[in-house]
């Protein structure tokens, strides 16, 4: 990151921090992306599983992973102010904290996950796929938590490219480990969706070995010594990250819990259903990546800014990546609309579960328009350290208006499935309005603080 004086410059700096956090996001969705394909064609049952696993680890995964993300503004606005001696010992505490809170998610995970199951009406080769699929994929929680601290931490330096080249190193041993654990080959037991839970936790430790590596040796990042004269744990620092990380977390876990409880509350209806559901998610997911991607690199400049004290800046990077967002959401809309059948096909070779999908599609057009706006705002607020009121707005946009609304459609009109799919586009139409209004109301009070300090 370097200070820009010109919004020419400022257009080039966001372009070059988010096309490689672009490229390494869809890398690592691309992971869970070929898991639900690869396990598709093992069969709708096999699809299915691997659908209410990764429903019920996603929520747990992105929210505990906002814990991890709060990195990203400290290094920013550490940097931004040129305090970077204090950015290892942030980051190291980091590690020690992300390793603790795997562990205990570990824990908790081996207990309960019998009784979460028992909560859902499933076949029961349904849930023995999707039992099974969650201990594999628990051997590479720990891994996973570290990779993604160290990356934030590179990627709030603005060394964005390195994260990529990581992400695009790993991605094809996924591809590789699916197809050896889903489909059984050279000599490894044909494991279905279990299998696809499996290859994701191998390619957790090979990109957590990777990047662990890449800090040690490579110049900018080695300068900061993250794995070498360490520090005692501090519990003091851990409270630093997680007052920022614990909103960020919760936040973020409320947005995607939600649409697990969709897909638990599909589990009402058929197994065609269920895939066709967990097929249009996941392609939509994917087409996400996008605005999130958008909404890290804001985090990343708009943190930089503010640590500089340079507002204006922060604010002009706010709505640059705004407008980016909401542009490419548009265009995202009309990929789905015109390419719904071959995204269905993608998916399965069943016509009852490409027809269901196309339908599911339809849908995922207007509630991704909204997180085209809605997550953007999120990545500003970070940047700003601007966590707990947004934390509030999250919970009552999705849990308190979205999901019930769509309870009610589901339940008492002719929708039936799709109208849980409405309780996204309205959970997350309003949580893009208050987040639009918090911003306003932030950037406003931040310009007065600015003027009453010059005067």
């Amino acid at each position: 990151m370097y200070e820009t004086k010109t919004l020419r410059e400022k257009i080039k700096l966001l372009i070059v921090i988010l096309v490689p956090i672009l490229i390494t996001q869809i890398g690592m969705y691309l992971m869970n992306f070929f898991d639900t394909i690869m396990a598709g064609q093992a069969g709708p049952d096999q699809l299915a599983g691997v659908a209410i696993g990764s429903n019920l680890w996603l929520p747990v995964f992105t929210g505990l992973n906002g814990i991890m993300m709060a990195i990203s503004p400290i290094v920013a606005q550490l940097k931004g102010a040129r305090q970077e001696s204090e950015i290892s010992s942030a980051v190291k505490q980091g590690v020690y904290l992300s390793i603790a809170i795997a562990i205990m998610i570990g824990l908790i995970g081996f207990l309960l996950l019998d009784p979460v199951l028992s909560l859902f009406t499933l076949e029961e080769e349904v849930r023995y796929v999707a039992k099974y699929y969650l201990i594999t994929l628990g051997i590479g929680i720990l891994p996973l938590f570290v990779f993604n601290l160290l990356r934030s931490f590179i990627d709030a330096l603005g060394q964005t490219k390195i994260s990529m080249g990581i992400i695009l190193m790993t991605l094809p041993a996924n591809i590789l480990f699916n197809y050896i654990f889903i489909f059984g080959k050279w000599g490894a037991p044909a494991l279905g969706g279990i299998g696809a839970g499996l290859a994701t936790a191998l390619t957790y430790w090979t990109a957590c070995v990777i990047i662990i590596g890449v800090i040690h040796k490579m110049y900018p990042l080695r300068v900061y010594g993250i794995f070498s004269n360490w520090i005692t744990p501090s519990i003091k620092s851990w409270y630093e990250q997680l007052r920022i990380g614990i909103p960020i977390g919760f936040a973020i876990f409320f947005e995607t819990s939600i649409f697990a409880a969709v897909t638990f509350f599909m589990t009402a209806y058929d197994t065609y259903t269920i895939a066709a559901h967990q097929a249009a998610i996941n392609f939509a997911s994917l087409v996400y990546m996008m605005p999130l991607s958008i909404a890290f690199a804001l985090t990343i400049a708009v943190g930089f800014e503010v640590g500089a004290n340079r507002l204006n800046a922060a604010r002009t990077y706010s709505y640059l990546g705004i407008s980016l967002s909401a542009g490419t959401s548009v265009l995202a809309g009309v990929i789905l609309f015109v390419f719904d059948d071959t995204v269905a096909r993608l998916y399965s070779s069943n016509e009852e579960v490409i027809e269901l999908t196309k339908a599911f599609i339809f849908y995922a057009i207007f509630f991704q328009l909204s997180d085209g706006f809605g997550a953007p705002l999120q990545g500003i607020l970070r940047g700003y350290k601007d966590v707990n009121i947004t934390l509030l707005m999250a919970f009552v946009s999705y849990w308190v208006i979205g999901l019930p609304s769509g309870y009610l459609m589901a339940n008492y009109t002719p929708l039936g499935p799709f109208g849980y799919w409405m309780s996204l586009i309205i959970g997350l139409t309003a949580g893009a309005v208050t987040l639009w209004f918090r911003l306003l109301h932030l950037q406003h009070k931040k310009a007065k603080e600015g003027q009453a300090l010059r005067a």
